[in-house]
């Protein structure tokens, strides 16, 4: 028997390896010739969306409402994602024709086109065609090249045509300065803060001379440790980082109280473990909240913690309704309303909600019920009252709602499963066969 090593030098292995990688490159060119036409696609889709709405008699500054938002249903991505696919789509057909040659011949691929359509998105359509003839893709400018050399060469090229521009750019990202938060692995998540380079220099700097001074003082917490632990202590007043804040942990009364395995979840970051769960809320850190209007919470002032109950139906798993005759839902509809649904209910969004709004508006006989409720972020809310959209609740072992779009395309949209939906869906057999 040869050993393994002469087996993978035959000529037969050798071929295969170079057919495999072979394949691989033609599938990558095929993959940015496909962004390309969808590109041209976009684009003539926008167009053809503008004249119909022309025709519908729409005014020229609304004509394009719900057009990124069609784009991001057909292309499965959040309504932000179907903006910026909108964007990158007129700047590489319209004004940027190497990227998009170079895009349609596998010399660049989509995200590498994005950066250049980015870092030249200041200019004027003179000055970006000018960038773009410069660079010229198309020609080889970029082959062996990374992200970031792509981005510097399109900055240099970019400050050269309108040095103003750029300047002005510098001062107005100060504007758009932010906090984040997005789940990370193992329960834990990513607080990001996007801010002007002093402050973000300075609050680094100030971070990590606390967690010096800590060190240095015996304390056995690592750098990283005492940094993070610093930043919650600073900003929330506990090492905990909660106190007085309701955070709306939705746990089985078995995994409460019989160690059962079922998973939590937890409001703004998604599954929890169960063993995670109970520690949390363990009798010394939580009260329990008996009524919709009383909250009883702990004597520790540094752990202040509300159980809410919610009850789900055992057949199904989903909420228990409540109805309301006000045409606005009130606080309990609506905080019920965002446990159920958890994030934006349009298919591929998952921002957060903002909106508890009727899924049949109230003008057409929607009634004010959690059936006819759907939670949504503020953007999808504006979208779904552009003419020729519309949404119905459907029937089903959990929430749910189609929406139909302007072209007469529908997309499916279905609550998540709350903690104990499995165990309930097990159940139905056993209890349609009795005793």
């Amino acid at each position: 028997m040869r050993p393994a090593n002469e087996v993978c030098n035959t000529p037969q292995a050798s071929t295969i390896s170079k057919d495999l990688v072979d394949q691989l490159r033609v599938l990558e060119d095929m993959k940015s010739a496909i962004s390309a036409l969808q590109a041209k696609i976009t684009v003539a889709f926008d167009l053809a969306q503008r004249q119909e709405q022309a025709n519908a008699g729409i005014p020229a500054s609304e004509q394009g409402r719900g057009v990124a938002a069609q784009v991001a249903l057909a292309r499965r991505e959040s309504p932000n994602k179907g903006s910026r696919l909108l964007g990158l789509a007129k700047a590489l057909v319209t004004e940027m024709p190497h990227t998009l040659t170079a895009l349609e011949t596998g010399q660049l691929n989509e995200w590498r086109a994005t950066l250049l359509v980015k870092e030249t998105a200041c200019l004027s359509a003179e000055d970006r065609c000018a960038v773009d003839d410069e660079l010229a893709p198309d020609t080889g400018t970029f082959n062996g090249a990374g992200d970031k050399t792509i981005t510097a060469a399109a900055k240099a090229a970019a400050y050269r045509r309108d040095p103003r521009s750029i300047t002005q750019r510098a001062a107005h990202a100060a504007t758009e300065r932010h906090v984040s938060l997005r789940p990370a692995p193992d329960t834990m998540t990513y607080l990001t803060a996007l801010l002007p380079v002093a402050q973000g220099v300075a609050v680094y700097k100030a971070l990590t001379n606390a967690a010096n001074t800590a060190r240095s003082n015996g304390d056995t917490r690592t750098k990283g440790q005492v940094m993070a632990d610093t930043l919650t202590e600073c900003i929330t007043g506990t090492r905990q980082g909660f106190t007085g804040i309701d955070l709306q942990l939705i746990i089985t009364d078995r995994t409460l109280l019989q160690s059962d395995s079922e998973p939590a979840r937890l409001d703004g970051y998604g599954t929890v473990p169960a063993a995670w769960a109970r520690n949390l809320l363990t009798p010394e850190q939580a009260g329990t909240d008996h009524s919709p209007s009383t909250n009883t919470s702990t004597s520790n002032p540094e752990l202040n913690i509300w159980l809410r109950r919610l009850y789900t139906a055992p057949t199904t798993g989903e909420l228990l309704a409540m109805d309301s005759r006000a045409r606005f839902y009130p606080a309990s509809l609506r905080r019920f309303i965002q446990t159920r649904d958890n994030l934006c209910r349009t298919p591929y969004c998952d921002a957060p909600i903002r909106h508890h709004d009727h899924i049949i508006p109230w003008s057409q006989g929607g009634k004010t019920t959690l059936t006819n409720a759907a939670g949504l972020c503020e953007h999808c809310n504006h979208t779904k009252e552009n003419p020729g959209w519309s949404a119905k609740p459907e029937p089903g072992d959990r929430h749910n709602l189609t929406v139909t779009t302007p072209t007469g395309h529908h997309y499916s949209s279905t609550a998540p499963p709350l903690p104990g939906h499995e165990r309930a869906k097990q159940l139905v057999p056993n209890l349609e066969r009795g005793p």
